[in-house]
């Protein structure tokens, strides 16, 4: 349990990136009042939290309904995973986790970006998406493991939460060199996951038998 409690928190956190999140955060808000700052990040992380608990619970059947196989969700998983990590190791930005230039350029523009760009793509963003659904598959049904699953979504996004709520001070505190350090830690953590996720798919599609 705790190994699907570790698996679990590390992917969400490395897939949700809350230090990358706040630091966008803080640099939208710079105009806004603390109360609009305040009400943008819960409601942010509640809309996210929402559409993540929805793919955690429906993602499978979605995949059943287009005849996608465990195997080949696992090894698809595990390759986007592989890519969002290493773009968190060397500290580029592919538009998995996190907007891309065109987007940011259009978040600078609105007055609340709970939804846009806050909920989606930053906090929920299709690697995250991707994340819950190849991990709540691989409970093959175990409530246990689904449970630790969803306990361990629902802490990163209070830790994302927090950070938001505490953005200023987090940069000023970590800076940036602070904020890819954590990154690329992660980063590597997630590349040894999203590996093992393709041996795993690649194992469970029968094609080295």
């Amino acid at each position: 349990m705790l190994e699907t409690a570790a698996i679990a928190f590390t992917t969400f956190f490395a897939t949700v990136a809350p230090v990358d999140s706040a630091f966008m955060f803080a640099a939208l808000t710079a105009d806004n009042t603390p109360e609009e700052r305040r009400h943008m990040a819960f409601r942010g992380v509640a809309i996210a939290t929402i559409l993540l608990l929805l793919f955690a619970f429906f993602g499978k059947v979605l995949l059943a309904r287009l005849g996608i196989s465990l195997a080949a969700l696992t090894t698809a998983g595990g390759i986007l995973l592989l890519l969002m990590g290493i773009d968190l190791v060397f500290a580029r930005n592919s538009g998995a986790m996190s907007t891309t230039r065109a987007e940011s350029r259009e978040a600078e523009d609105r007055t609340d970006i709970s939804v846009f760009p806050l909920a989606t793509p930053l906090l929920a963003g299709p690697g995250t998406m991707g994340a819950v659904i190849l991990i709540m598959a691989n409970a093959h049904g175990d409530i246990q493991k689904g449970a630790i699953t969803i306990a361990m979504l629902l802490l990163v996004m209070l830790v994302s939460l927090i950070l938001l709520l505490i953005a200023g001070k987090l940069e000023k505190l970590l800076g940036v060199t602070g904020m890819r350090v954590i990154n690329r830690v992660f980063g590597v953590l997630l590349c040894s996951l999203a590996v093992q996720f393709i041996f795993d798919g690649i194992r469970g599609s029968g094609l080295l038998t």
